[in-house]
């Protein structure tokens, strides 16, 4: 799909999916870093890997500079990119929570709302292991507050807040099938969500929130990453440095994947 035609169908659908974008190598060791990750942190769900865990690892840094993600990132935010948030969402054989309908820009801090979501396959992600949905053109709705949504217990959930499914016709969803390296894009406005995992298969995707440096994150503390072009005087986001790598502190990747 080339540059145009994606942002034509970003704009139209709210989602696009690029196949093949990162090698099946670079995949397979998104596979291992959720193994590594799941030892290293063995209290915590693999839904919950969230940014604060990742944004000083450097394999997740790797995958930022891919420039195939970035290149297409570019296309729809422009050339000053920054990111704004990653966060692990694997769900193990069996047991993989679900995450019910919602809409991302409902629990940001962006000013303006101006981020893209990039869903990247660490594995196949299908239907039968519960893939992302989405309802196309429902980005052209307006952002639910959290006040206006259901609260859901964490325990059964990835999301303790969703939509009221009365206020969703799921007949117009859409199964975002992936395998791995590939990735789907999303506008923050979408509605979407995903199935429990009941299939005897890992469904591990890594959600990188993109945001040009233009948008400023409204909320003390919160650690960015610029990852090309330059910052904006007047938007005082706080960037961290790349980490090093620490043998015993981070995991061991290839890093010419």
């Amino acid at each position: 799909m080339n540059k145009k035609n994606l942002k034509r169908k970003y704009e139209r659908d709210g989602y696009a999916i690029i196949r093949n974008v990162i090698s099946t190598k670079l995949a397979k060791e998104i596979e291992n870093h959720i193994d590594w990750l799941t030892k290293k942190h063995p209290n915590t769900r693999p839904e919950a890997f969230h940014h604060n865990m990742l944004i000083h690892d450097p394999f997740i840094h790797h995958i930022l500079d891919q420039k195939s993600i970035l290149d297409i990132v570019e296309t729809i935010i422009g050339p000053n990119i920054a990111l704004f948030g990653a966060h692990y969402i694997a769900k193990r054989p069996l047991s993989g929570q679900p995450v019910g309908w919602h809409q991302d820009g409902s629990y940001w801090p962006l000013e303006p709302m101006d981020v893209v979501s990039v869903w990247l396959a660490g594995t196949h992600s299908t239907k039968s292991n519960a893939c992302m949905k989405v309802i196309p053109g429902t980005q052209n709705k307006r952002l639910m507050k959290p006040s206006e949504m259901i609260k859901l217990d964490t325990r059964d959930y990835v999301l303790d807040l969703a939509i009221h499914p009365d206020h969703i016709d799921e007949s117009s969803s859409v199964d975002i099938e992936l395998a791995p390296g590939d990735i789907s894009i999303h506008n923050p406005f979408i509605i979407h969500g995903s199935n429990a995992n009941v299939s005897d298969q890992w469904r591990i995707g890594l959600t990188l929130r993109y945001i040009p440096t233009t948008t400023f994150v409204n909320r003390d503390g919160w650690e960015c990453a610029l990852l090309r072009g330059h910052k904006q005087k007047n938007i005082s986001n706080n960037y961290v440095d790349k980490p090093d790598f620490r043998k015993k502190e981070h995991m061991p990747f290839n890093r010419l994947s």
